[in-house]
Formats: C-alpha cells, structure tokens, sequence
C-alpha cells in the first residue's frame, strides 16, 4: 500500500482531532528530557577557577601563605593552576621568621606539583565532576574525553535502535531508549568514581537520541501530512528547547552536579504513563503485515475523534505484503540513488551537528554570566524554529535547508573580521550562527524523513542520526583549535555549512509529496538522468519517466 493509499483511507479520522492532539503532545512531552540531558556537561562538567592546596595543618605565617602559590607567567596577576612554591622550603622560611620578597626573594623557590590536591573556587558551583575527581592540569583531558564518550554513546545508539525501530516496532524502541535513559541518568547520580560516570554516561547516551528518533518517526507516520510540519518544528524540536532552557534554571538552583543529575531524572519517570497513551504506527503495522492491528488502532482514533470507521478500512490481500522481505542498513547503499542520497544527507547532518553542538558547549567561554548565556543560546532556538516552521510551509525543502545552513555558515565566517575590543558585535554574530543552524538542525530531520520509505525511515534517520554524532564527537575539537587561533573554529564552522548548504541543493525535493512505502517511491537526484521507476504522487503507482520530466 502507498502513502497516497493510507492517506485517503485514514482522511475520515480528519487532520487536528483529539486523537491527534493526545499524540501530538504527548510525544512532544517525551522529547523535554533530551534537551537537558545532552547538553548537561555544560554544568557538570565545568572547570572552577582552581590552584594548588596548601594544607591548613601546615603551621606557616599568613605571609608566607599568600605567596606560596606562584603566579602565571602567562596571564598577568593569575595565580598558577598547577604548581605551588615547595611547602618544606616555604616552611623552613616561615619558622625562621623570613619575610617574602623582604627576606627571601620567593621567585628564586624552586615548584612542586600540587600533591596534596587542589582548591576550588566555590562562587559558582558547589561541585562538579571536574573538582569532584580533579580533573585538572595533567588529567585535564578527562573532562572532554566525558563529553565525546557520551556522545559515542549516542552515535552506538543511533546505529541500533534505527535498525530495531523498522524491525520490531517505533513504540517499543521510543519507551525502551526513554527508559535506559532515566534508569542510568538515575545510576549516574551514585558514580563511584570518573571511569564508572564515564561507562553510565556512555550507556545514557545510547538511549538519549534513540528516543528522540523514535518520536520523531512516530508523530511522523500517524500525523496528518498538513501536521507534519508543525509537528517536525513547532513540535518535537520546541519541547527539546524547552529542556534545554530547563537546563539552567535548574543548573542555577542547584550548584552541586549530584543534585542537579538527581532533578534532571525526574521528567523521564513521569513519561513511563505515556505507554497507555502512546499508540504504534498504523503505518508501520501495515508494513509488517499487521492489518488488524493497524485497523483496531484507527478504529480506537475513530472513537476518540467522534467519527464512524468504515467496515473496511484496508484491503485484506495487503496482510502479507510487509511479510515478503525485510530490511537492513545494508539497503541504504543498495542503488546508486538511495546511497547518493544517504552520503550527502549524512554530510549535512554531520556537519549542521558540528556547528549546533560546538556553539552550545562553547557558551561557558563567552563573556558574562554562564547560566544566562546558556539560557540566551537556547532561547535564540525558539524564533529559529518559528521560522523553520513558516519555510517548511511555503518553501520547497531544498531552499529551506540551503537558507539556513548559507545563514549559519556565513554569519560564522564574517567573526574574524571584527576587532577585538567589539565583543558584543562578535556574540551577536555567535547567537545568529546558532539561530541558523537551529532552523536548519529542525529541517533536516522532516527533509530527511519525507525522502525514505516506511520500511527504512527509521533506519535511515538513525543513519544520519550516527552521522550526525560523529559530527558531535568531534565538535569539541573545533573548539579547541581556538585557542591557537581565536577565530579558526568559525572560520571551519562556517565553511563546512555553506558547503553543505551547496550540497543541499542536490537532493531531490519533497515538498507536496505523500510519504514514500518502499524503495521503488522514492525520488532521485538531481544530476540522475537515467530512466527510473519514480512515485508519482498523482496516479498512486510507479510509472517509468526520466529523472528530468520527474523534477
């Protein structure tokens, strides 16, 4: 059965009843725990101003307390992180009733590393991962390294749960990824130490992304296609907002990292009564030859719009149709055209996640306040997804994707032109370059998931979900580049989404189009000049044209 099919004989349901309400909202309810989740490093994990412990048993005159800590060659009138003046040396001083820098010239004293631990500036936190297990100087590498794991996590979890999405259900795999994330994010609060936060943390973010897929392809299949558009921005990508502005209210709140992971768990174990709300994909059913179970979900749908079900809403001869083959990550590279397809929307998902995510963790180094910084760049995303709304309405997907990843790109570029001493025209600039790849971050995903069929629309949008992730893994990386260069992480940022705002412009366009059931619907791209059996969304069937009569 085609999308045009399943269209026409589920329009008695109507486009905005309660039944889509309840679904609407309620896998928009189940998205608010990603937005936090993902990006809560940005608390957790950051570095407090930090120097050398001096210990207090040791009996030496506040003079010689003051300057036992050196200060950085570096950075003017900034103590070192680091290193400390030798404490036997400064406390032979001390007893002799030496002065410093009257006495003894305290630069001459030879250092030590700081054996005895570190203090923490408490002004800001009470405690993070960093200050909770020393993650400074030589194990300065940890504190990334955290990141990237989480995100490997997520990049595991794109990779299976697609697969398993198409193969055993859009429903199952939403509440099973929703569920390891809540129970391990819980877990995480009791980590022992760094390396079992790490394996917790790798494990939540195989669930964190999964869930979101999951939702997202499920709004998708059940909604009406004059909600899609509203669903795929206005809906699913607000509600993640929504949890990313969540994220440091609480964050300000509660300063101590065990507390706020504690908080951060309790809208996740609220989602667990959603599983009686929640249907499956009548589609998806469909395509595995679920007839009945397809019809008793529209006919319960039915009831709850207040409309009578036809006797029949779907020929019996179609029960077996999904049974006669199945499908893996193997068939998005089966044919020139879906590997095409796959290989630059995998591009562009890598490199919009790049963008997004380097500009989200980057916000503790930008001037001001951390906790209204951050809230600033997730507020920026709100009027971002409005216009990502109006242009999926009106503008075909190509131009869409272009626009916004041009706009994102070429705002990062202009950065390294402006003088230093305008930093707020270079912040300004920052939170126009998220404002643009937030717009395109929304796009991408209801522009991808028009493109597949049914039967690999999961699969593929975990494919380019992994994509996506690697773009991730290695975001923190671009920042880093900054500091032997202040402005090359934009310069690349930038010039890795204008590309692939170029790229955008190859794929085939969907706009107006039902949403393809197999392989033979799709469409292809647009250098393909070679006879093809297309979907023709006029007739319902597949008729042989050229790609150019196609387009």
């Amino acid at each position: 059965m085609n999308s045009l099919d399943y269209d026409d004989r589920t329009a008695f349901l109507g486009d905005w009843g309660p039944f889509q309400r309840t679904v609407f909202i309620l896998l928009c309810l189940s998205i608010i725990p990603n937005g936090f989740t993902g990006l809560s490093m940005v608390f957790m994990g950051d570095t407090p101003a930090h120097h050398c412990l001096i210990p207090a048993a040791l009996n030496i005159t506040d003079e010689w307390r003051n300057v036992s800590i050196p200060l950085d060659e570096d950075e003017d009138s900034r103590i070192t992180k680091c290193s400390r003046h030798r404490v036997d040396i400064v406390k032979n001083y001390s007893d002799r009733g030496l002065l410093p820098w009257v006495d003894v010239n305290v630069s001459s004293i030879p250092r030590e590393a700081c054996v005895d631990g570190w203090e923490y500036d408490k002004e800001t936190y009470i405690s993070t991962i960093v200050t909770e297990w020393d993650l400074v100087c030589s194990d300065d590498w940890r504190a990334p390294l955290t990141t990237s794991l989480f995100f490997c996590g997520v990049l595991t979890g794109s990779v299976i749960s697609g697969q398993m999405s198409d193969r055993f259900g859009r429903k199952i795999v939403l509440f099973v990824t929703m569920g390891i994330q809540t129970v391990f994010t819980f877990i995480q609060v009791f980590s022992p130490s760094w390396l079992i936060f790490c394996l917790l943390f790798f494990i939540v973010g195989m669930g964190q992304i999964s869930n979101y897929v999951a939702a997202f392809v499920l709004g998708m299949e059940i909604l009406s296609p004059s909600i899609r558009d509203l669903y795929s921005t206005l809906g699913v990508c607000l509600f993640f907002s929504i949890g990313y502005m969540m994220l440091p209210l609480a964050a300000y709140f509660l300063r101590d990292w065990r507390t706020l992971l504690m908080a951060l768990t309790i809208p996740g174990f609220f989602c667990i009564p959603l599983w009686w709300f929640i249907p499956e994909s009548p589609r998806w059913l469909l395509s595995q030859g679920r007839v009945d179970e397809a019809e008793a979900i529209l006919r319960k749908a039915a009831k709850m719009n207040g409309v009578k079900a036809p006797d029949v809403i779907f020929p019996l001869h179609q029960e077996n149709a999904g049974r006669l083959q199945t499908y893996s990550l193997c068939d998005l590279v089966k044919s020139s055209n879906i590997c095409c397809i796959t290989v630059l929307l995998c591009l562009i998902w890598s490199a919009v996640s790049i963008g997004y995510c380097a500009l989200s963790l980057n916000t503790s180094s930008l001037h001001g306040n951390i906790y209204l910084n951050c809230l600033l760049s997730a507020v920026v995303e709100v009027p971002a997804l409005i216009m990502a709304w109006l242009m999926l309405r009106h503008w075909p997907r190509r131009l869409c994707l272009s626009s916004t990843l041009s706009l994102g790109g070429l705002v990062l570029l202009f950065i390294h032109l402006i003088p230093q001493h305008m930093s707020s025209v270079a912040i300004s600039l920052v939170m126009l370059g998220k404002f643009g790849l937030s717009a395109a971050f929304a796009i991408v995903y209801p522009a991808t998931a028009e493109l597949y069929p049914t039967i690999l629309r999961n699969t593929a949008l975990g494919t380019c979900s992994m994509a996506s992730r690697v773009g991730s893994i290695s975001a923190p990386y671009f920042i880093y580049l900054g500091g032997y260069y202040k402005s090359l992480p934009y310069i690349l940022i930038g010039s890795l989404n204008v590309l692939s705002g170029l790229l955008s412009l190859l794929l085939p366009e969907s706009l107006g189009s039902p949403l393809p059931e197999t392989i033979s619907h799709m469409q292809t791209v647009v250098w393909s000049k070679k006879r093809h059996f297309a979907y023709s969304p006029t007739n319902s069937k597949c008729e042989e044209e050229h790609e150019s009569e196609h387009l």
